[in-house]
């Protein structure tokens, strides 16, 4: 990983000029074994290596920046990317509020985020892995009668990012997962359920668990039909929930809201969530998959509470948004690879877990409906109105315990109302791939449209 930065440092020392120079750096290698019918169905092993570069140069009336990337570290192609780069300077618009990041003091935290043992297990372990877990769906229960996906997947990446204005960062990360999808029949219905552990490496996994989920939710769901249009409190499960506050952090990036694409716009200080309601953005917490030492431009990482006690208390900032909104950015810059450039969101969402446990919630609310899945997210949800319409499936809540299945569901409500409207926050905190922790969120006053 070392060798990435010095590399970084390397080309950012051929600046001409007035120009500055950012070079992004990554290394990553990925494994990924599906089978099926006891046997290897698909076994992908893939490495990649590439860099992105960025030239800035000031204008009459702002900075231009010109951009371009090369799929591998060899000498000619990081050339050509140089060359790439500085021709698209002159075609890019200005713009004063441009500028690579600069150190601002803040500390790196020392975080533990690989795994030995992605790369000391053999590849035959993970295939026998794979193999076991779709064998072990299929004979937990005589109701499965197909095992859709059983997967064992794992991936190991580093990256550096250097600039001519002083910046120099190195982070690595690794990541393993067994996913499996049964599909659970009883002669006239067929449902499917989905099941997931994830860790930083194969060992941290738990295949038992994740055979035991996966056919628990694929069974359940047998005989599903419409639930009654009505209006009530919905529980969302920990996954579904991490979904929820995945798109409302997106509402809550700087540059969403300097753009006028936020409904939290203008209301910083305002209760915009129940009391219970604390999220905060920490990619500091080891736990999260996703937690980091820098962000995508090189800054250190660091916990930034977004809503606390219900009181909308923080935005989260790259340089350039933070710049239009008159601020300092908040070591929130994501990149999406070597081609792409940074922008501000969250990270490693996560909400103050509460002291109820889901079965203790369905005790409280007695009556309501329980949400294992949603259907329909990006067509469904207006990121920036807020607007809030998706599908479901999941059981009905009565008396305090879980019964009939239901499907072919709308839940509908605006983001805004959701938070307000937050019952209860479970204890079951779950780490999950992706932007947000989950746990169990219970949500008074949803529409659900049905029969």
């Amino acid at each position: 990983m070392s060798d990435l930065l010095e590399l970084a440092q390397q080309i950012v020392q051929r600046a001409q000029g007035n120009e500055q120079i950012e070079v992004f750096v990554a290394s990553s290698t990925e494994v990924e074994v599906e089978a099926y019918q006891g046997a290897i169905e698909n076994l992908t092993t893939a490495s990649s290596d590439g860099v992105g570069i960025r030239i800035l140069r000031d204008g009459a009336s702002g900075a231009q920046v010109g951009s371009a990337w090369a799929g591998s570290l060899d000498a000619d192609s990081i050339e050509m990317a140089l060359r790439e780069a500085r021709d698209n300077v002159q075609f890019a618009t200005e713009d004063e509020f441009l500028a690579f990041a600069r150190p601002d003091g803040v500390a790196a935290q020392t975080l533990n985020l690989v795994s030995d043992d992605v790369e000391r297990v053999s590849l035959d372990e993970k295939i026998a892995m794979a193999i076991e877990l779709e064998q072990s769906t299929r004979k937990a229960d005589p109701r499965i009668r197909q095992v859709d996906s059983a997967r064992y997947s794992d991936y190991i990446s580093s990256s550096a990012i250097a600039t001519s204005t002083g910046i120099a960062a190195r982070y690595a990360r690794t990541g393993a997962y067994l996913t499996v999808s049964p599909i659970a029949t009883d002669g006239k219905d067929d449902q499917s359920g989905w099941g997931l552990s994830a860790g930083r490496g194969p060992r941290d996994l738990n295949l038992d668990q994740v055979v035991i989920d996966a056919v628990r939710r694929a069974t359940r769901m047998l005989g599903a039909v419409k639930p009654q249009t009505q209006k009530t409190v919905a529980v969302f499960d920990p996954r579904t929930a991490a979904t929820l506050m995945s798109i409302i952090g997106g509402s809550l990036s700087g540059e969403a809201v300097v753009r006028g694409r936020s409904y939290f716009a203008g209301r910083l200080g305002e209760l915009v969530g129940a009391t219970s309601v604390t999220l905060i953005d920490d990619p500091t917490d080891p736990r999260h998959f996703s937690a980091s030492t820098y962000d995508g431009e090189g800054l250190a990482c660091r916990r930034n509470v977004l809503i606390e006690d219900g009181v909308l208390n923080a935005f989260v900032y790259d340089t350039v948004s933070a710049r239009r909104a008159g601020t300092t950015s908040t070591g929130s810059a994501l990149r999406g690879g070597i081609g792409g450039s940074p922008s501000a969101g969250c990270r490693a969402l996560q909400m103050t877990p509460g002291t109820m446990s889901q079965d203790e919630i369905f005790r409280a609310i007695g009556n309501g409906i329980f949400v294992e899945s949603l259907n329909g997210i990006h067509s469904g949800v207006n990121p920036i109105s807020g607007d809030f319409s998706v599908g479901v499936t999941g059981l009905m809540i009565r008396d305090g315990e879980l019964a009939e299945p239901v499907r072919e569901a709308t839940v509908a409500s605006t983001l805004q109302r959701m938070l307000q409207d937050i019952l209860h926050v479970g204890s079951d905190q779950e780490w999950l791939p992706g932007t947000a922790a989950g746990q169990s969120l219970a949500i008074d006053g949803l529409s659900i449209s049905g029969s």
